[in-house]
């Protein structure tokens, strides 16, 4: 089931999404009771591990390369940044000779939307259709609503993928969208999309609508090649599936589509079109890079060449998925996705507020503490907590949480298997 909001719409619904937001945990600002142990834990193990969609846990290679300082009209930096333009392509399934782009933004991953939507959609006759399944599809419509982009938003409940029907009758009854709006992998519940269906229908039905795909948690990970599922741009970030730090975004992009949108940008420093030129005309940033950023992502970029490119990098993350799931199933915990809509990055789990003696904060505490780090649900409704399975996190480290989470649960004097509420939503 969708619902079609229209852009008056957007406004309360928005606000109702943040109201509902998760709170930060007491444990965030209790670290210094605890931090003889947190200490002792990361001497133990080196480094804390983030159990997160991102910022990720880190390999010593990536955090040394930052530890060099280049100027950013240095040769060898302009060269480093040419090579992470290239490579990048070549991730999308592309390359400059065959007519696609790759821009990078100072900032992070919602700059890079913005910068995109706020580029290629024209200021006059442009409007865009934004299929929205979670908080990131959304935050393109309130992206829309700061700049004045006229839009629709089709909201789809947040635990199954967008449904092409609904896109097949919203363009059937209006015919005025110039752009598509989705997200590949929802980090909201960890559910993935279907982009090839929506790419390859408005290849055959709708050629002139361009599609924009926010695949911030999905590219190097999964496959997401842009000329064969018809994508116009695809926008991720430095510190997701590639493993590097946060600072900088990407957009991989058609150059016909960039080409066309000179001239529309709603924002000086967020000019998708004028950054392309300046990297393109000059090698360099228009404004100051993160040097040490793009230093760091270079080594990535080469560490995920080395594991085997997107399959190797998605092969690791499967395993890291299945021992997660196979040991919060066997400890009694529900998901909130069904298993066929799951994608392997993230993972949703309700917490078990109904049995007695469980406490979140508690529970966050205890994992922090063993230098073990987890996020908090980000539904607009129901209790939740998520567990993230990308970064340079191994099989073994996984294991160490589930034991690690066994360990909290008996802290609390909570048994296992948990018992399902009495009454299980649908």
């Amino acid at each position: 089931m969708s619902l079609l909001i229209r852009a008056s719409q957007i406004t309360p619904l928005a606000t109702k999404i943040a109201a509902s937001s998760y709170r930060l945990p007491v444990a965030w600002t209790q670290r210094a009771n605890s931090a003889a142990t947190f200490a002792t834990t990361v001497q133990k193990r080196g480094v804390p591990l983030l159990f997160t969609p991102g910022p990720l846990t880190t390999t010593a290679r990536v955090k040394e390369a930052m530890l060099v300082d280049l100027g950013s009209r240095d040769t060898r930096f302009m060269n480093v940044l040419a090579n992470i333009r290239s490579g990048l392509l070549a991730l999308g399934g592309v390359s400059q000779e065959e007519g696609y782009e790759c821009v990078i933004v100072q900032g992070a991953g919602s700059h890079g939307i913005e910068a995109v939507l706020g580029t290629s959609v024209p200021r006059k006759g442009g409007k865009l259709l934004i299929l929205s399944n979670g908080a990131y599809g959304m935050r393109q419509a309130q992206i829309c609503e700061y700049l004045g982009i006229e839009y629709n938003l089709i909201d789809f409940t947040d635990r199954k993928p967008v449904d092409v029907t609904a896109l097949e009758q919203a363009l059937a009854e209006d015919s005025s969208f110039t752009h598509v709006g989705m997200v590949h992998h929802e980090t909201t519940a960890g559910v993935i999309n279907d982009v090839k269906s929506v790419g390859q229908f408005l290849a055959s039905e709708y050629p002139k609508v361009e599609l924009v795909v926010d695949a911030m948690s999905s590219m190097g990970a999964y496959e997401l090649p842009l000329k064969d599922w018809n994508v116009s741009y695809a926008v991720s970030s430095a510190n997701k599936c590639i493993e590097g730090v946060p600072g900088f975004c990407f957009a991989l992009c058609k150059r016909s589509s960039l080409l066309a949108a000179e001239g529309n940008a709603r924002s000086f420093c967020m000019d998708l079109y004028a950054q392309w030129k300046g990297l393109e005309t000059t090698g360099q940033f228009r404004f100051t890079p993160p040097t040490h950023v793009i230093l760091a992502f270079n080594e990535a970029l080469k560490e995920w060449e080395e594991e085997g490119g997107v399959e190797g990098r998605f092969g690791r993350y499967k395993q890291n998925y299945d021992i997660i799931c196979a040991g919060m199933e066997e400890m009694g915990f529900q998901y909130y996705v069904e298993s066929q809509w799951r994608g392997v990055i993230i993972t949703t789990f309700m917490q078990p507020a109904h049995v007695p003696g469980w406490d979140f904060d508690r529970f966050y505490r205890f994992l922090g503490d063993r230098g073990l780090v987890i996020y908090p649900g980000k539904l607009a409704s129901g209790l939740s907590f998520r567990l993230g399975t990308i970064g340079r996190i191994s099989p073994d480290d996984c294991r160490d949480l589930i034991d690690a989470i066994r360990d909290a649960l008996r802290d609390m004097d909570i048994s296992t298997p948990i018992p399902p509420p009495l009454t299980s939503s649908s």
